[in-house]
């Protein structure tokens, strides 16, 4: 393996280890702006993987609409609903239970996936040339064929937005 090989592999292993640092962590923690900052770091790492892979399109993606979009979001959403609410409600003594027997669950199939996946999965030929960059047809196809789906996103993302606000607002 050559230098610049070996070097992306290392890239690699640092962004998919980050990733599963920000997912651990999101999952482990309390605070729920903890939780929103280890997915924040979780979502860069997976943008890093997508630079890594030369898909630049999906890399803005990553960060543009998840990072910076999504995020800004949540987090203005957690900071609007009270947490207090969240606190006082009941807690089920059984969530303990489900965890294990859905955690049980979760490594059987991940087992089984990777026992059996390699016999059911057989990957074709590498492309030689590589992939040409498609971000302009994406774009074209994005602002031409699916304007109408995109402008309606944006106006339900902008309703969910008001939507917080007006559900998180104090009646005085």
């Amino acid at each position: 393996m050559n230098g610049a090989g070996a070097l992306d592999q290392v890239f690699f292993y640092f962004f998919a280890a980050l990733a599963v640092i920000g997912i651990v962590g999101v999952v482990t923690r309390r605070n729920v702006i903890h939780s929103a900052i280890f997915l924040i770091t979780a979502l860069l790492a997976t943008a890093g993987i997508f630079l890594q892979l030369q898909a630049e399109f999906l890399f803005a993606v990553q960060i543009i609409l998840y990072v910076v979009g999504i995020m800004v979001l949540f987090i203005f959403a957690i900071m609007l609903v009270h947490q207090d609410v969240s606190l006082k409600q009941l807690r089920y003594s059984r969530q303990k239970w489900v965890a294990g027997v859905l955690g049980v669950i979760l490594v059987a199939e991940f087992w089984f996936a990777l026992d059996k996946g390699g016999s059911l999965f057989h990957p074709g030929a590498p492309i030689s040339g590589g992939l040409q960059p498609n971000t302009e047809q994406v774009g074209q196809a994005l602002f031409g064929g699916y304007m109408l789906p995109f402008e309606i996103a944006s106006v339900l993302l902008l309703v969910a937005m008001v939507g917080a606000v007006v559900m998180a607002k104090r009646r005085i």
